[in-house]
C-alpha cells in the first residue's frame, strides 16, 4: 500500500472514532435548571386557570417535615420547596427538590416514588396514575395532583 492510502485510512479511522465518542455521549444527561425554587414553582402552574387550583402555599422542606412531603428523610438534597393547599382536605402536592450535582438522581427518584404516600391527607387521595416523579438535571419534581398533573409535568419538562 502506498502512503496516500494509509493516510486516508488513518483519517477515516480517526473520524469514526470521534463520531463514536461524541455521538454516544449520555443523551439523558441534562443541564441544570436555573432559577429559585419559588420562580420555578410558579412556572409549573403556568397556563392553569386560577379557579382550577386550590389556594396554594409554598413551604420550605426541612429535615423536620421532609417525611410528610416525600415519604422519606433518607435522601440528601440541597434545597426543596413544597406547594400544597391551605386546606389539608384537598389532595394536591407539588414538591421541587434540588440535589447536589454529583447525586444519583435516578436513585433519589426511585426512593421518593417508593416512599411517598398519595393518601397522606384526611379523607382524600391522589390516584396512583397521577403520582409523577421526574427530573431535569439536578432538579426533581414530585407531583401528586388528580386534576392537573399532566399539565404541571408538561410545564416542568418545558423549564
Amino acid at each position: 500500500m502506498n502512503k496516500k492510502v494509509i493516510g486516508i485510512i488513518a483519517i477515516i479511522v480517526v473520524v469514526i472514532a470521534l463520531v463514536f465518542v461524541f455521538g454516544t455521549k449520555d443523551k439523558n444527561k441534562q443541564t441544570n435548571v436555573d432559577g429559585t425554587l419559588e420562580e420555578l414553582m410558579a412556572k409549573l402552574y403556568d397556563g392553569i386557570p386560577e379557579d382550577e387550583l386550590p389556594m396554594l402555599e409554598n413551604t420550605q422542606v426541612t429535615p423536620e417535615n421532609i417525611e410528610y412531603y416525600l415519604g422519606t428523610s433518607d435522601i440528601e438534597y440541597t434545597e426543596a420547596l413544597a406547594s400544597e393547599p391551605l386546606m389539608s382536605s384537598i389532595a394536591h402536592s407539588v414538591v421541587l427538590i434540588r440535589v447536589d450535582n454529583k447525586a444519583n438522581v435516578n436513585d433519589i427518584k426511585d426512593k421518593i416514588r417508593n416512599s411517598v404516600n398519595p393518601r397522606k391527607w384526611i379523607c382524600v387521595a391522589v390516584e396512583d396514575k397521577d403520582v409523577k416523579v421526574e427530573s431535569k438535571g439536578n432538579l426533581i419534581v414530585l407531583i401528586m395532583v388528580n386534576e392537573q398533573s399532566d399539565k404541571i409535568l408538561e410545564n416542568f419538562n418545558n423549564l
